[in-house]
C-alpha cells in the first residue's frame, strides 16, 4: 500500500482520535483538525471558517504532501426543545455539522481531482434514520450530510474518488457521557445495552475498523453508502 495524507476532523478527541489513531496504524500520514488540538500533527481549526480550514490544510501539505484521504468526524451536539430553540443555536449546529463537511470537501477536492484518487468518509450519526426528540437541529445537519453524501458519490465517483457516510450509534464517547450526566439519554446507558442486539455499547475503535476499511483499496467498489456502525438498533 502506498502511504497516503488523511485529514480528519475533531480528530483530537473522541470518535475523530480512534480514526486518527487507526489510519495512523494503518501506514497513513495524518493530520488532525480540531478546536483543540492534541498530539502528531494536529492544527488547530473552526471547520465553519474557510480561511482557518484553508490555512490548516496548507499547513498539512506543507508536512506530507497532497491530501487525498478526509473523514468529516468533527460535530457538535445540541439538546433543546424545538419551541425554545433560538435560530442562532440551529445555525451554529448546522454550521459544524454540515457547513464544515462542505467546506472541507472543497478545500481537499483539488488534490484529489489531481491524484485520480480519494476517499471521503463522512461521519453522520444514527439519529438521522431514527430521529431524536429535542434535536431537530442536529437530526436536520446529520440527514443533510447523508444526503450530501450520496450526491457527492454520484458526481466524484468518475473521478477515482469515493463518498461514503458512516452514523454511529450508541458510541461510548465522553460527548455521550456528558449526556448520560445530563439525564438526555431517556434512561442510562446500561439501559440502552439492555436495548441493543448486541448487547453492548460501542467504541471508537468500532467506527475506526469501518472508516478503515472503506479508505482501503479494497473498498473502491463501495460508494454513496450509508453504513450504520450500530450494534442493530438501527437496521
Amino acid at each position: 500500500m502506498s502511504v497516503k495524507t488523511a485529514v480528519v476532523t475533531g480528530g483530537a478527541s473522541g470518535i475523530g482520535l480512534a480514526i486518527a489513531e487507526r489510519l495512523r496504524a494503518d501506514g497513513h500520514n495524518v493530520a488532525a483538525l480540531d478546536l483543540n488540538p492534541s498530539g502528531p500533527s494536529s492544527h488547530k481549526a473552526d471547520v465553519t471558517d474557510r480561511a482557518q480550514v484553508d490555512e490548516a490544510l496548507a499547513a498539512v501539505r506543507e508536512e506530507f504532501g497532497p491530501i487525498t484521504i478526509l473523514v468529516n468526524a468533527a460535530g457538535q451536539e445540541g439538546y433543546k426543545r424545538f419551541v425554545n430553540l433560538t435560530f442562532e443555536k440551529w445555525q451554529r449546529v448546522i454550521d459544524v455539522n454540515l457547513n464544515g463537511v462542505f467546506h472541507c470537501v472543497q478545500a481537499v477536492l483539488p488534490d484529489m481531482l489531481e491524484a485520480g484518487w480519494g476517499r471521503i468518509v463522512n461521519i453522520s450519526s444514527s439519529s438521522a434514520h431514527s430521529g431524536q426528540q429535542y434535536m431537530a437541529h442536529y437530526v436536520s445537519a446529520k440527514s443533510a450530510v447523508n444526503g450530501l453524501t450520496k450526491a457527492l458519490a454520484l458526481e466524484l465517483g468518475p473521478e477515482g474518488i469515493t463518498v461514503n457516510a458512516v452514523p454511529p450509534g450508541f458510541i461510548d464517547t465522553p460527548m455521550l457521557r456528558r449526556s448520560e450526566e445530563r439525564g438526555l439519554l431517556g434512561g442510562s446507558i446500561d439501559d440502552h445495552i439492555q436495548r441493543t442486539p448486541v448487547r453492548r455499547v460501542g467504541r471508537p475503535e468500532d467506527l475506526a475498523a469501518t472508516c478503515s476499511f472503506l479508505i482501503s483499496e479494497e473498498a473502491g467498489y463501495i460508494t454513496g453508502q450509508i453504513i450504520g456502525v450500530n450494534g442493530g438498533r438501527n437496521t
